[in-house]
């Protein structure tokens, strides 16, 4: 089991690449960033816990430039997003984007992908969020069709061109490993079907050891493996984190959130290593590698 740091990167806090630096160096396996575009400034859509919008959602680096940044100062850490809102997205430069970021990190990004939640934010990209979940699907698929094909064409119901010609293709083959996010009635089939791995909320570990056995069985339905379980876990204690690792996840994410200036971010860090230590004594090297891309049928 790998462990990794999820974060929300804003122009109020550290850069992306002392941030990378600092998570490298104190042995994490992995660095996970959010996305959001905007915050409408008026919305219906509460925010899923009831609470106000956090102020580090407003304030967003673009995913894709943060984890540019560090991989260029980093050589071995695993970069990812949790999550891109592919729905909205533009299939064509999110498969570009993906491709160049894969190529300048030799092979280490992790594509985790989600439909959303904020229905204002999706309406501003033309996106309803009626249709939100096949517009995923779709520009995903015409992603996976550019990397893994010279000359590439889809034709959907949301996505469509005639054949065109992209480089650079990823590094790694047949593309990077690509993490479903969500909790939904649906999301554990657009697992097996779609993704290479379910990249679970900051759910309770109740709700989570429900849906590892959830997300297996409808694994085994359809005659295929488990995917491997990414963990996201918002105030890890050691208890918290031998009952997850009991769960078999592939990889935990520790939140850290919010993050501010350097010297508080490198303190929760420190904080966070002695913990992954104390849970796990041989957790500073990681163990696994890159996740494979399940082959399909």
């Amino acid at each position: 089991m790998d462990i990794g740091i999820f974060t929300g990167i804003t122009d109020e806090q550290i850069r992306p690449a002392p941030l990378a630096r600092a998570v490298e160096e104190r042995g994490f396996e992995s660095l996970f960033v959010a996305e959001h575009t905007h915050i409408p400034a008026r919305r219906d859509t509460p925010y899923p816990d009831g609470a106000e919008i956090p102020r580090d959602y407003y304030r967003n680096l673009d995913p894709f430039v943060s984890l540019a940044a560090a991989a260029a100062v980093t050589t071995r850490l695993r970069l990812g997003t949790a999550v891109a809102l592919v729905a909205q997205r533009d299939p064509i430069l999110l498969a570009k984007e993906a491709a160049s970021l894969d190529l300048i990190s030799d092979g280490r990004f992790e594509l985790g992908v989600g439909a959303g939640w904020l229905r204002e934010e999706m309406l501003n990209h033309g996106t309803s969020p009626a249709t939100r979940v096949p517009l995923l699907r779709e520009r995903l698929a015409a992603a996976k069709a550019i990397w893994t094909t010279e000359q590439a064409e889809f034709h959907g119901r949301f996505v469509d061109f005639d054949p065109i010609f992209q480089w650079p293709k990823p590094v790694q083959r047949p593309h990077p490993p690509v993490w479903i996010g969500g909790w939904g009635p649906t999301t554990f089939d657009r697992i097996v079907a779609d993704g290479d791995g379910w990249l679970a909320p900051g759910i309770a570990v109740d709700l989570l050891t429900r849906g590892v056995t959830e997300l297996a069985e409808v694994a085994d339905r359809a005659g295929v493996p488990a995917p491997p379980v990414i963990a996201t876990l918002a105030d890890p204690d050691e208890a918290t984190i031998e009952k997850v690792a009991a769960l078999g996840v592939r990889r935990i994410l520790f939140s850290l959130l919010p993050v501010t200036d350097a010297e508080t971010t490198m303190r929760a860090l420190d904080r966070l290593g002695t913990l992954a230590r104390r849970a796990d004594p041989a957790w500073f090297q990681p163990s696994s590698g890159p996740v494979p891309v399940r082959p399909r049928g």
